[in-house]
């Protein structure tokens, strides 16, 4: 029996409650999700991969069919690998689109069978992006309302150290 599997790939540094509403509304559109955190050192995340996915598996624990993983290759090849065609983008905004369509036919040369499915995050949601997190985060600001509580908990801790 085959499964349907979508990966939701990003540096998730940190998740956010756009993250998991996208999660969430993928769990009930695939039988299997597998939110895959890059390693992505050039974009120098605040919290390294392996706390990334512990982030992640917690924010994420009340879905079971969402499976958390870390990885470090060509998402089309670490698609293969899962025996995956299909993958999640979220779509926040106008200005997200031309990266992600350019994003959706690069993977489309490379693994001609591979697709893009974009959903945008529920509207409430909308404006919530990791960057201004981290933002908000290193100011000492009030993130409680656009992250999982364990990653405000680590957000703090991380920002406390500084």
């Amino acid at each position: 029996m085959r499964t349907n599997t979508v990966i939701y790939p990003g540096t998730f540094d940190p998740i956010t409650n756009g993250h998991v509403d996208l999660a969430e509304r993928a769990a009930r559109l695939f039988d299997r999700v597998v939110v895959a955190i890059a390693h992505s050192e050039k974009k120098t995340p605040l919290f390294s991969l392996d706390e990334r996915v512990s982030l992640c598996r917690e924010s994420l624990a009340h879905l079971d069919n969402v499976e958390v993983v870390g990885f470090s290759n060509l998402l089309t090849e670490f698609a293969k690998s899962l025996n995956a065609r299909c993958v999640l983008r979220g779509l926040r905004a106008v200005a997200d689109f031309e990266y992600e369509f350019q994003l959706a036919n690069m993977n489309r040369a490379i693994f001609p069978e591979f697709e893009s499915i974009f959903l945008t995050p529920s509207e409430h949601l909308s404006y919530i992006s990791s960057s201004l997190v981290r933002e908000i985060a290193a100011l000492n600001g009030e993130i409680s309302p656009f992250v999982p509580a364990q990653v405000a908990a680590a957000l703090k801790s991380r920002f406390a150290k500084s």
